[in-house]
């Protein structure tokens, strides 16, 4: 009988001995000091914010486009901006209006400077000189023992003085005579005003143009085929205007730079100022009754 064979033994692979455990560090108590590991989602590291998407910017734009404009003004808002700008635009108008002013005077000779402050000098004085006389009137209405009686003659005075102005009643005194040769026919109604504006200026208180009297009413007008009308009257040159007045404040104030005498030659035309004691201004206009104006009551 045949022998088995013996069965093979396998020796089992020694095995490694197991590390001995490293003693750690003990884990902090709580409340302690120092780092401690972040726990959960926390432990991850952080992404980057995402951008938003561009229809969500290009929104957001519009909205504060919209928010901005346009401006929503209120009624208060809107009346000061108003009041702003016309203030704005009155001082510019009015620094212009000075600088010009300025100018014209900055180019004047001295002699016409001379003359332009004596007769500042001589509208002051005679403002003055009406003040006091008012003043001297109201004292004998309140001084005079027969007071009716003093209000009757102050009446009286004050109705030829209103008649020389409304040029019912002739008027004599100290005055000019100015004289317009116009060979060329160039001097309009607008010319002539304007001579009659500046003599107002200058305390002229009664005139006569030609054989017209002037009065508060008094207008100018151009003819079709030359010539000028006042008040409805035709006028032919030489234009003659006699003015009472005071001649040394009359006479400075026609002669001003750039005033009337300067315009008047410009257009080719000859002004002479005669000064005189005593002017006579006879012509005399008609009133009219009003047909709407009626006194009112107070």
């Amino acid at each position: 009988m045949a022998e088995e064979p013996a069965p093979s033994v396998r020796l089992a692979k020694p095995l490694a001995p197991e590390p001995e455990p490293v003693p750690g560090p003990e884990p902090a108590a709580p409340g302690a000091g120092g780092p401690s590991e972040p726990e959960g989602p926390e432990a991850a590291e952080e992404l980057p914010a995402e951008e938003p998407p561009a229809a969500d910017r290009s929104a957001g734009r519009r909205r504060l486009k919209a928010a901005v404009w346009p401006p929503r003004l209120s009624r208060g808002q809107l009346v000061v901006a108003l009041l702003l700008f016309s203030l704005g635009l009155g001082l510019a108008i009015q620094v212009r209006s000075t600088n010009d002013h300025h100018n014209q005077l900055r180019g004047a000779r001295q002699e016409d400077l001379v003359r332009i402050l004596d007769e500042l000098d001589s509208r002051q004085q005679r403002l003055q000189q009406e003040k006091a006389e008012l003043e001297q009137s109201l004292g004998k209405l309140e001084n005079s023992s027969n007071q009716a009686k003093e209000a009757q003659e102050q009446t009286r005075k004050k109705m030829t003085e209103l008649g020389v102005l409304a040029g019912t009643v002739k008027a004599t005194g100290p005055g000019i005579v100015l004289t317009v040769d116009d060979p060329q026919g160039l001097v309009k109604a607008d010319m002539l005003l304007d001579t009659l504006q500046e003599l107002r200026a200058a305390g002229a208180e009664a005139i006569q143009i030609n054989d017209v009297r002037v009065v508060v009413n008094t207008y100018f007008t151009d003819l079709s085929g030359g010539g000028v009308q006042i008040d409805g009257k035709k006028v032919s040159q030489p234009y003659r205007f006699t003015v009472v007045g005071n001649p040394q404040d009359l006479t400075p104030a026609l002669n001003i730079p750039g005033g009337v005498v300067r315009t008047l030659e410009s257009h080719q035309a000859r002004a002479t100022i005669t000064q005189q004691q005593k002017v006579v201004v006879d012509a005399l206009v008609d009133l009219k009754t009003p047909q709407y104006a009626k006194p009112a009551s107070k």
